[in-house]
């Protein structure tokens, strides 16, 4: 079976029947990925893979730490015994190290799972935060302003996104500027 192929029907079996607007936004955002294939080359088929997957860590039978990226990775990477660079990036997803940080999982995170590339981390962070939770097309400063008022300013979620909201920022515009430029006459 090929890795989107498995991602899909396993964020599918994770998600859609117990969290099935998760699994919206989720489908969501592995279309957004779909759209940056002609940017990433070679790397489509595993960000499309972490797109679908990002959130599998809410699934109540994957809960453990209460911090998604950090149960859907080691899920991933313990019991699904996925593609390590899909494990890396679920873990390290809009900026979940500054999320970790106001957890106390930092060491944890950052210990267990390394970062991947700049521009794949840029296109996951700009696919998630470009897409609702119901998994319709929104831009980040709306999707920002949707989550702080979905959890309150001085909740933890609140706090670490008013904190990832200027990177959250500069890796969209460096998505954007890069399919400008693939979009450019040559």
């Amino acid at each position: 079976m090929e890795l989107t192929d498995w991602a899909y029907e396993l964020a599918e079996n994770l998600l859609a029947e117990s969290l099935p607007r998760r699994w919206e936004h989720s489908k969501g955002v592995a279309g957004c990925a779909r759209n940056l294939e002609p940017i990433l080359g070679g790397d489509a088929e595993v960000l499309y893979a972490a797109a679908v997957l990002h959130d599998i860590g809410y699934a109540p039978d994957l809960v453990e730490t209460g911090f998604h990226p950090l149960d859907g990775a080691r899920f991933l990477r313990d019991r699904a015994h996925g593609d390590a660079r899909v494990t890396n990036l679920v873990a390290h997803h809009s900026c979940a190290l500054l999320e970790a940080e106001e957890r106390g999982l930092r060491a944890e995170l950052a210990g267990e799972f390394p970062t991947e590339r700049d521009d794949l981390i840029d296109a996951l962070i700009y696919c998630d935060m470009t897409t609702t939770p119901d998994g319709t097309p929104t831009d980040p400063h709306q999707r920002v302003a949707e989550i702080v008022g979905r959890y309150g300013p001085d909740s933890l979620i609140g706090r670490f996104i008013r904190r990832a909201e200027p990177e959250i920022y500069a890796a969209a515009a460096r998505i954007d500027r890069r399919l400008a430029e693939y979009r450019l006459p040559r």
